[in-house]
Order: C-alpha cells, then sequence, then structure tokens
C-alpha cells in the first residue's frame, strides 16, 4: 500500500511549522493541517520576543535559559527582516519584590529574612551578568547601568526610579515567523493544509489513517508517523482525535496584552517589576504605539475563545501607571489580544511558576506518535530539532540543517536592513520611507517581487489602505495562505491599527471574489 507521507503533523502554529520546514529539508514527505489560519492562536499572541526569559532564573530555570539564550542569536541571524535586536530597561526601586512562591524569594527569606520578599540590586545584576553570560552571546551588547536622571529614556517615567539596568533581547514578529516556517516547507515539499480539520487519526496495519475536513470535504491520507503539534487542544487530540489514553496534560495560561497610543519617543523597551512581584514588559509597536503585557491567568475553558477582560486591562495600566509618570488609562487602549499558552502540566501551584520548557512524548507502541507539550518561541527551532531526533530513528531523513538556513527574505546580515530599505527606495522612488521600512520588515529581500516592476503606486492595483496594495495582497495570498481580511490586517501584518472597518470590509470583500 502507498503510504502519502512519512510524517503528517496536526497543528499549524510555530511548533508545527518549524517540525514541517525541519523534517522537509531533511527529505521526508509531509503533511500539515491547521484547522484555522496558521498562527491563529497561541503563536501570533505572545509578546513578541526572542528572549532567555530573565525571569525564569528565579526560579533555576538555568538550562531553558541558557537554551533560548543561545538560540536568540541562532535565530536572529536567520531571520533580519522579522527580527531585531531591542534594548530593554529595567529601572531599580528599593521596594521591587519577589513573587512569594519562587525557589528564589523562598531561598532569600530564610538566608535574608529582614528583606522581607524585596529584591536586593546586588540580585539583579548577579541575574543580569548570568543572563550575559550563559547564552555566549556574539552580537547583542551586554548589560550596563543608566543613571536615569540624565539619560532619555528616564523621561517618561516617574521621579522616583533614579537608576536602571538596560540589557539586550530580540523582537520577532511571532504570526510572520510561523508563516515563513509554514512557506519554506512547501517550497521544501510539505504539503500545507489550512482550513483544514482533523476529524479522527487512528492506527492501522502499522501506519495512521488520518481523516480531515476542508469546506466540508472529507479526505483520508495515510502516515508513518503523527505529530501533535495542536498547542492548547494537545490533549484533546490525543483523547477524542487519536482516541488514546494518557497521564500527561498542559495547564491552559491566559496571557493577555493591550496596544496603548505611543508612550514615549525612543526605541527603548521597559522591563517593569512589580510591588506584587510580577512583571510585564512596555514595548514600542509599530512606530506609533506602545505595547503592554502580560498577564498570567488560568483558562480553564478551551472552547471559550481568549480576549482580554476588563480586569485585565485595567491591572496592566496600573502597573504601568506605577512606572510611567503619565497615568496610562483604558482610555489609551486602542487595541487588546490575548493567546492561551499550553504549559505542560508540571503540578506547579501557580500559573506564572509552572515550567515554559518543553516536553516531546513519543509513543511507540504501534505507528509513532509524537505529542508535544509546551515549549516557548524562542526555543521553536530546538524543539523541531529535538523532535527530529526522536523520528528520525523510525521514520528516515537526514541530518539536522537548520542551524544556519534563513527564513524565506532573511538572506542578508543583520546590519544591512537600513541598506535594503535605502535600495528598495531607490529602486521604487513612490515609495515613502515608512512604506519602504513595513516592506523589508515583513518580507526581506522579497519585497522586490512584490513590486515587480511596478513605476508608480497606481501600477500596485487597488489601494487598500495604510500602504496596502493589491500586489502585497496577492502575494499573500498566493505565497503565505492569506483567505481574509483577518489574516492580513491582524496576523501577516498590523495594518489593523491603520485601516479603518471600511477599508478592512473593502479588503474582505476583494479577498473572497
Amino acid at each position: 500500500m502507498k503510504i502519502d507521507f512519512d510524517v503528517f503533523i496536526i497543528g499549524g502554529g510555530i511548533n508545527g511549522c518549524g517540525i514541517a520546514r525541519d523534517a522537509s529539508g531533511r527529505g521526508l514527505k509531509v503533511g500539515l493541517a491547521e484547522m484555522n489560519d496558521l498562527g491563529s492562536a497561541t503563536s501570533s499572541a505572545s509578546t513578541k520576543l526572542f528572549h532567555g526569559g530573565l525571569r525564569y532564573l528565579e526560579f533555576f530555570e538555568f538550562g531553558l535559559v541558557r537554551k533560548a539564550l543561545i538560540e536568540r542569536e541562532v535565530l536572529l541571524k536567520n531571520m533580519p527582516h522579522i527580527s531585531w535586536p531591542m534594548r530593554f530597561v529595567l529601572p531599580y526601586h528599593k521596594d521591587m519584590r519577589f513573587e512569594n512562591d519562587t525557589p528564589t524569594s523562598k531561598l532569600l527569606s530564610t538566608v535574608m529574612p529582614w528583606m522581607k520578599g524585596r529584591r536586593p540590586a546586588w540580585l539583579i545584576r548577579l541575574g543580569l551578568f548570568m543572563y550575559d553570560n550563559l547564552g555566549g552571546r556574539k552580537i547583542l551588547p551586554g548589560t550596563r547601568t543608566i543613571d536615569l536622571t540624565t539619560n532619555p529614556v528616564g523621561v517618561p517615567l516617574k521621579g522616583k526610579f533614579k537608576r536602571a539596568y538596560e540589557y539586550s533581547d530580540c523582537w520577532i514578529e511571532d504570526a510572520r515567523l510561523v508563516v515563513l516556517n509554514a512557506r519554506d516547507a512547501q517550497i521544501r515539499g510539505a504539503q500545507i493544509m489550512t482550513r483544514t480539520k482533523v476529524v479522527s487519526a487512528a492506527r492501522v496495519d502499522g501506519h495512521w489513517e488520518i481523516v480531515t475536513e476542508h469546506a466540508g470535504q472529507q479526505t483520508t491520507h495515510t502516515a508513518r508517523a503523527l505529530v501533535n503539534a495542536g498547542g492548547p487542544w494537545v490533549e484533546n487530540i490525543v483523547r477524542e482525535v487519536a482516541r488514546l489514553n494518557t497521564s500527561e496534560g498542559v495547564r491552559l495560561v491566559r496571557g493577555s496584552h493591550i496596544v496603548t497610543k505611543k508612550l514615549f519617543d525612543h526605541d527603548k523597551s521597559y522591563f517593569f517589576q512589580g510591588e506584587d512581584g510580577r512583571i510585564i514588559f512596555a514595548i514600542p509597536y509599530e512606530t506609533d504605539f506602545t505595547l503592554i503585557g502580560t498577564t498570567d491567568a488560568e483558562h480553564e475553558n478551551l472552547s471559550q475563545k481568549p480576549y482580554a477582560t476588563d480586569e485585565e486591562q485595567d491591572y496592566l495600566c496600573a502597573f504601568a501607571t506605577q512606572y510611567f509618570d503619565k497615568q496610562v488609562t483604558r482610555d489609551d487602549v486602542v487595541w487588546t489580544y490575548s493567546g492561551v499558552r499550553p504549559l505542560y502540566d508540571d503540578g506547579a501551584k501557580s500559573a506564572t511558576a509552572a515550567t515554559r520548557d518543553y516536553v516531546l512524548s513519543l509513543d511507540n507502541s504501534g505507528a509513532p506518535l509524537l505529542n508535544i507539550f509546551g515549549g516557548k518561541i524562542t526555543t521553536y527551532r530546538k524543539l523541531a530539532e529535538n523532535a527530529l531526533k526522536k523520528l528520525t530513528p523510525l521514520v528516515g531523513g537526514g541530518m539536522p540543517w537548520t542551524h544556519d538556513a534563513a527564513l524565506p527574505g532573511g538572506d542578508f546580515e543583520v546590519a544591512a536592513r537600513d541598506q535594503l530599505v535605502a535600495e528598495l527606495q531607490a529602486a521604487y522612488p513612490f515609495l515613502s520611507p515608512a512604506w519602504a521600512l513595513r516592506l523589508i520588515k515583513g518580507y526581506g529581500t522579497e519585497a522586490r517581487q512584490i513590486m515587480g516592476d511596478a513605476k508608480e503606486t497606481l501600477d500596485l492595483g487597488t489601494d487598500f489602505g495604510a500602504t496596502l496594495t493589491e500586489a502585497e495582497v496577492k502575494w499573500l495570498m498566493s505565497h503565505e495562505y492569506a483567505v481574509s481580511a483577518e489574516d492580513i490586517v491582524w496576523r501577516r501584518s498590523k495594518l489593523g491599527l491603520r485601516m479603518t472597518k471600511d477599508q478592512i470590509a473593502t479588503l474582505d470583500t476583494y479577498m473572497a471574489a
């Protein structure tokens, strides 16, 4: 009997698409089914950072932090169009506290009870020293201490903050990361099926039979191995789709973010520590906005779409107001988003304390089934590599290859982005600086393929608003799996922040025609 695929993947988030890309590049025949748009759940609702996770050091997650720190620069080099270095300012004040249940807080309360849960400055500096050195940093600059009374980054902050530490991490366009991994997988031979739900999967005569449904039509596929990368739905897929028992599960934690009108005029981000021990980021976003997040709240009902509740929005506004001189209120909020993080259920007492590391669980009692539990966006490539390490002895395939392989459009040096923008403007003089920058940050070296031989704006077809043209929409539909306006204005880009409801409706009508 002919087997359709070596590996069939359920789930088109970052883990599923990362595995599809890696497996395809090793010569395996890969199928992937995503019931909605690629990256439409957790993978497009992150804080949009490639980071080691500075606060995870308080939980003694040194291995996870080291892996993530090493991976930061690997990813940065492979996708300099959708990822770039970012400096983070961590203001210090003597009233900063730990969360009560972190291993570090428990240790300090034993040996230094007079601190009463406060974070001493020396401990923060020690953590940042480890952060600088655990991952063998080569591109990103190290930590420095700054005087907030004289440095411009102190201007938006309350006067009580006199000193801060500045360290490095990286920005990542999370939804584009998912799509570009899927696109590269398809270029290498994978079959990417969006809006396609897996109805059932069963072991039959040493292989998997997978039934999918798309637009009301059911199709049966066969595969030698099945990968369950369902994210928040991973446990449901094991029990309800594959009809198998499992003792492993995920803890669903909702992370909500708010986007406000621009709160400061520089390009650095803030890392804020609350008096309750939690942390949030305030990040320059899409030139004219500020991104603030995230919360950590248990999310009990998977059938309920996550959203930023009034309480979460109020919490984030109040948290930011502890630092910013100007009060941040709900009137400043222009958009919110929320996602459910599927953390491996390790029995932690709180959502914040639950591990962010991933667990790969292989069931090869018959045709292989690999279940992916947990994970974070920074370690997605290593997760995929380790998934293939488990699968290749069973289904074949070549050696690891993604470490030095650029994603589509990312074949240029990290420091060359501004030069690429200038070259695009020179080739297409009708582009404004902001428009050219947006195209390079979205598409990198492929921006010229979208522009083609256009001599003026009219050559790009219908203008949908906010520099989105028919030429770009056609590219997104033919190369990046976009089906609806929502796919384009909230995931392939964030132009929804600038377009009117009528413009978005016009785009939807065009795409549906």
